[in-house]
């Protein structure tokens, strides 16, 4: 489950990150004394389970008291990508002197997880990404160490960040072990012109599996407000809503990000993260698409498998048989590899489903993939 951006940055507060000061209110009259109680200047960000808030208008700079509540008035009720507004918060500004990126994010197809930072946060992360990868250290770490002093060193120095962000790295750390979190990031962990190192924002997913001994996650967390996100957790999907044009559905949390990072590559937007873990039945592949083509946005679909546990045969066959289920209204693209991948192909092809393509390596698959969907 998601956490709003307040909900992450509590987390944060409370293992030791630095947080400016900050209110939600889902009144504008609230918002004006808020921005009173944090000295008349506030920053008023809409709270929803969605990135691109300031692209879109959700996030405003107010002057004073009297503009804190006019800017709340403008937002709440704001349309983002499909998310309705709520509740703002309202935050303390600081003068920013870098921004940087940091996050940890579970990699079950290598069964652990993996730090991801960068030098240069903000809202271009994304851009970045994909225009020039080498900017973006992506180190493992061992769920067994865990991430150490020594280890954050390691993460700091690969993706160019200041020695005071070591401290920060392993607080992270902290978070996302002690609160049993599947992704934990910060974007963007900023220096300010005092030289003070800040969390300005901050997103966190929980592991629904671990609710039986996180008691208070009661009072932290909400339903999903997208009705696809809703939709998906109904069915025990591993979902998350973004704003591109080319669906994803792999297995295991790292191999679909890097699906997202090579669809980027090729210059299509992933349409969302779609994780099928270790199995591919039918009844899984068939809730995957139903949800993805759901999504007005989307284009073209792109399905990258690597065969472990679960055969490729067997994800064909899944294939195959959600076809019978779903109506099939925009191109798939299948890119199988690893355990039984040539039987998975040989089924797809007898399948001959008119819309349902083929491509032998990640890259060829995101290619053709973003192809149909710039081309659509």
């Amino acid at each position: 489950m998601d956490l709003y951006e307040h909900q992450a940055r509590q987390l944060f507060d409370r293992h030791g990150i630095v947080v400016p000061r900050a209110e939600v209110t889902d009144s504008p009259k609230e918002a004006r004394e808020i921005a009173r109680r944090l000295g008349g200047r506030a920053v008023v960000k809409a709270q929803v389970k969605t990135g691109g808030r300031g692209k879109a208008g959700g996030v405003k700079f107010a002057a004073d008291p009297a503009a804190a509540e006019l800017t709340a008035r403008q937002i709440l009720g704001m349309d983002i990508k499909g998310h309705r507004v709520g509740t703002v918060m309202l935050a303390e500004p600081v003068a920013v002197e870098v921004e940087f990126y940091v996050s940890y994010v579970l990699d079950r197809a290598h069964g652990r997880f993996l730090a991801i930072a960068s030098a240069e946060g903000g809202m271009d992360i994304e851009e970045v990404a994909a225009t020039r990868p080498e900017a973006v250290a992506r180190v493992p770490v061992d769920p067994a160490e865990g991430v150490t002093a020594s280890k954050a060193a390691e993460i700091a120095e690969a993706a160019g960040l200041p020695a005071r962000a070591v401290d920060v790295l392993v607080r992270l750390w902290q978070v996302l072990v002690r609160e049993d979190a599947l992704l934990v990031e910060v974007n963007p962990l900023v220096r300010t012109t005092g030289g003070q190192i800040l969390a300005l924002d901050g997103k966190v997913t929980l592991d629904d599996n671990a609710a039986f001994r996180q008691a208070r996650w009661g009072a932290e967390t909400g339903g999903h407000t997208d009705p696809l996100e809703a939709a998906a957790a109904a069915r025990g999907l591993t979902y998350v809503r973004l704003d591109g044009e080319v669906g994803v559905i792999g297995n295991g949390a790292g191999l679909v990000m890097s699906t997202l990072d090579v669809v980027a590559g090729c210059g299509a937007r992933p349409a969302n993260f779609l994780d099928i873990g270790g199995g591919a039945s039918a009844q899984v592949m068939a809730d995957g698409l139903g949800v993805i083509l759901s999504d007005p946005a989307v284009r073209s679909v792109l399905v990258n498998v690597f065969g472990g546990i679960t055969a490729c045969d067997a994800v064909a066959e899944g294939i195959v048989r959600a076809l019978d289920t779903v109506r099939l209204t925009r191109p798939l693209v299948v890119r199988l590899d690893g355990n039984n991948a040539a039987r998975g192909r040989e089924i797809l092809d007898a399948r001959r489903h008119p819309l349902v393509e083929q491509a032998t390596t990640m890259d060829g698959a995101a290619r053709r993939a973003a192809d149909l969907a710039t081309a659509a």
